[in-house]
């Protein structure tokens, strides 16, 4: 969800202004998201290196987290969606803890749409923890016969359980990954907008949906035509 700052700085804002605005783009998208029954939604929120950024930033959007999910949980749960954290949420703030542990029991039985928020996260970590995970699992003394699958990996993944994403969509006209489901989106089709994060509203989701519906997924295989 890329160009909060850009957004702000284009109207001589602060970045704040930039970031709340963008908590408005976040509940209509999650809203359609479930509307159109998607299975799962994944939200890039907070990623590790984000950690770097100014305290002061760091604050805030914290803050605005814990505002969301004070805002938005009843309606999340009224909508049947489930809330899923991706990443070491365990470092963030005591009171974001608290507010999310909440989110997480209340809507554990929900059976909708699952809306996956990365927060302190990072795939390289992810694969990190479902390395040493599988290794875990390895009585000492054991001589494990079987091999590491792709299912294997996949089963230790932050991710379990969920289909890997048909779309990445980014805002703000990035082209590049950021560490984010490196293993999931090894098939994933690619949409990227000029739009930043704030502006990004029903019309472009809907758009990158019908272009999604469009292209022909070969999955490394040839096309209808052959080529």
């Amino acid at each position: 969800m890329d160009g909060n700052g850009r957004w702000a700085r284009r109207r001589r804002l602060p970045r704040i202004a930039g970031h709340r605005a963008g908590m408005a783009a976040v509940r209509e998208t999650v809203n359609i998201c479930a509307q159109l029954r998607l299975t799962a939604l994944s939200l890039y929120a907070f990623s590790a290196e984000n950690w770097k950024r100014p305290q002061m930033e760091i604050d805030t959007l914290m803050g605005l987290l814990r505002e969301y999910i004070q805002k938005e949980l009843a309606e999340i749960h009224r909508n049947n969606i489930r809330l899923k954290i991706l990443g070491h949420y365990e470092r963030l703030p005591r009171e974001v803890r608290a507010d999310l542990d909440e989110a997480l029991e209340m809507t554990s039985h929900n059976t909708g749409m699952v809306l996956c928020v990365a927060l302190n996260y990072s795939a390289r970590t992810e694969l990190v923890d479902a390395f040493n995970s599988i290794l875990k699992e390895i009585q000492p003394g054991q001589n494990r016969e079987a091999p590491v699958t792709e299912a294997t990996i996949a089963d230790h993944l932050y991710t379990r359980g969920l289909p890997d994403p048909d779309l990445l969509i980014r805002t703000s006209g990035e082209m590049r990954i950021s560490n984010f489901l490196l293993w999931q989106i090894a098939y994933a089709e690619i949409w990227v907008t000029d739009t930043c994060w704030p502006d990004f509203t029903r019309r472009q989701l809907l758009q990158a949906v019908i272009d999604f519906q469009k292209r022909e997924r070969r999955y490394g295989g040839l096309g209808d035509n052959g080529a």
